[in-house]
């Protein structure tokens, strides 16, 4: 199974870094651009001019005592060491190593200010920055932004090589573009490939937010926090994971686009932290047989799954099964994409959604509210897998009405009405889009359901078209679409 794999190299202090598994292989890559009527065959001037401005970042991290460590055995108190030891070492405390980090960096102000990943420089107690020079500097960390991954350095020194950031957002799939850095400790290289794609997200942990730009230039452990500059010399993403089932380059390689970086950077030194706003729905994409569910000519927009109570999509009067298709007049294409637009807009300021409800569309005002750590919702996708045993029925489920005894039972509150699934056939319908038992069917269809028959009504008049049901998991809702047996 392949994992995504941040490109930061951790080790010891004393460890020496190794590479293993078989030599990187040259590539031939020939470049299409035209300058001038010739074919660009070198990238040598536009390196020149980037290189300088590429640093590498190397992170000190001293080993912490963890709560209750203090009176742990020691490993020269294991009787078999001591069996050919004896009994000098005894009692002697673990001495556990400082761990080190090398990664990359960019300098992005002549002043000294340097970007790179969070992961790079997190829990460091030391940063120190080496330069193409050779000139080394001890770095304050201004300020770091784990949900995108990013943090600003800065270094005491004037008159620095800055590498000028770009517009990502006319980056196109097939430019070609450049990765610098250090990867795997060895110095300095340059690789060259394509952008392979863009608005990628990896599904990082917690509510990471992330618009990657996929490129296949080949970048490996070491390279994050360095530069993807495009032909014109300028940045266009910082370097940050890679894809790969064995922890090497396979072409697959993510980048934080340097709109976003720039946005995150210049909040950092401003205040030391990022803003972020939320409206406060959950949602989940519109696919085919939503879009067939819901009599949509075409699968476009996203689905809002729930709503949080006393947000400010309640307050503008967004319900649960809305589409929201369109952000200031910019049209929705993915949850992603829309959570990453919210999220970039100041909190306070009103937002136009357009909303099809019903087959009409209508426009909606929505005053943003700043994104807390605590927030439990805001423009989450939400979903669940699971199956179970079980049998009956055209979906393979077996149901019961929920009733106030069942509900406390389960754990639910706030849900009054609904359909219980019992049990679920691990051959069925049901089951292959993760239904479990002790989920709660509220709706079908749009439709409140509270019995078998109800449910059997509906499949009735859904003819051919799939159900779409609004499923209730643990108290998180989410709609999932079902072709019921014939």
């Amino acid at each position: 199974m392949s994992a995504i794999i941040a490109l930061s190299l951790m080790g010891s202090l004393n460890a020496s870094p190794t590479v293993s598994g078989t030599p990187l292989r040259a590539r031939e890559i020939v470049a299409n651009t035209a300058v001038s009527g010739l074919v660009q065959n070198s990238y040598a001037d536009v390196v020149s001019r980037v290189a300088p401005a590429v640093v590498t970042v190397n992170s000190v991290s001293r080993p912490r005592a963890q709560q209750g460590q203090q009176g742990q055995q020691s490993p020269f108190d294991d009787p078999m060491f001591r069996e050919f030891f004896g009994e000098r070492f005894r009692g002697v405390p673990q001495q556990p190593r400082p761990r080190r980090g090398v990664g990359s960096g960019v300098i992005v102000s002549q002043d000294g200010y340097i970007l790179t990943n969070n992961h790079v420089v997190e829990g460091a107690d030391t940063v120190t920055i080496e330069m193409t020079d050779r000139r080394t500097f001890t770095a304050k960390v201004v300020g770091t932004d784990p949900l995108s991954d990013l943090a600003v350095l800065k270094i005491d020194a004037r008159n620095l090589p800055v590498l000028p950031l770009g517009n990502s957002d006319n980056v196109r799939v097939g430019d070609v573009a450049l990765a610098v850095g250090n990867p795997l400790g060895v110095g300095q290289t340059v690789t060259s490939g394509i952008i392979s794609a863009k608005g990628r997200s990896t599904f990082g942990p917690g509510d990471s937010f992330e618009d990657f730009i996929q490129t296949d230039a080949p970048i490996n452990q070491g390279n994050s926090g360095g530069a993807l500059v495009n032909t014109n010399g300028e940045l266009v993403g910082i370097n940050s994971q890679i894809l790969s089932p064995t922890g090497g380059n396979i072409g697959i390689g993510f980048a934080i686009p340097s709109n976003m970086a720039k946005t995150v950077m210049d909040q950092l030194v401003k205040t030391g932290k990022v803003r972020r706003s939320r409206v406060g729905i959950g949602i989940q994409p519109v696919t085919a047989d939503v879009a067939a569910s819901l009599g949509l000519a075409e699968p476009r927009g996203i689905l809002v799954s729930s709503i949080e109570p006393g947000s400010p999509a309640e307050r503008a009067g967004i319900r649960r099964g809305d589409i929201v298709t369109a952000l200031n007049g910019t049209p929705v294409n993915d949850n992603n994409s829309f959570r990453n637009q919210v999220a970039n807009t100041q909190p306070g300021t009103q937002v136009t959604l357009t909303v099809n409800r019903d087959g009409r569309e209508q426009q909606m005002r929505v005053t943003l509210v700043e994104r807390t750590t605590d927030a439990a919702s805001g423009e989450d996708p939400v979903g669940e897998n699971g199956d179970a045993p079980g049998s009956g029925g055209r979906l393979g489920i077996r149901v019961e009405p929920l009733t106030p005894q069942l509900a406390e039972q389960l754990g639910f509150r706030g849900v009054t009405q609904g359909i219980v699934v019992r049990s679920v056939d691990p051959s069925g319908p049901a089951a292959e889009i993760g239904v479990q038992p002790g989920d709660v069917i509220e709706e079908v269809n749009r439709q409140p359901v509270r019995s078998e028959t109800d449910l059997a009504t509906a499949i009735q008049r859904a003819g051919d078209r799939p159900l779409l049901m609004l499923i209730n998991r643990r108290g998180q809702s989410t709609y999932q679409t079902v072709r019921p047996r014939r």
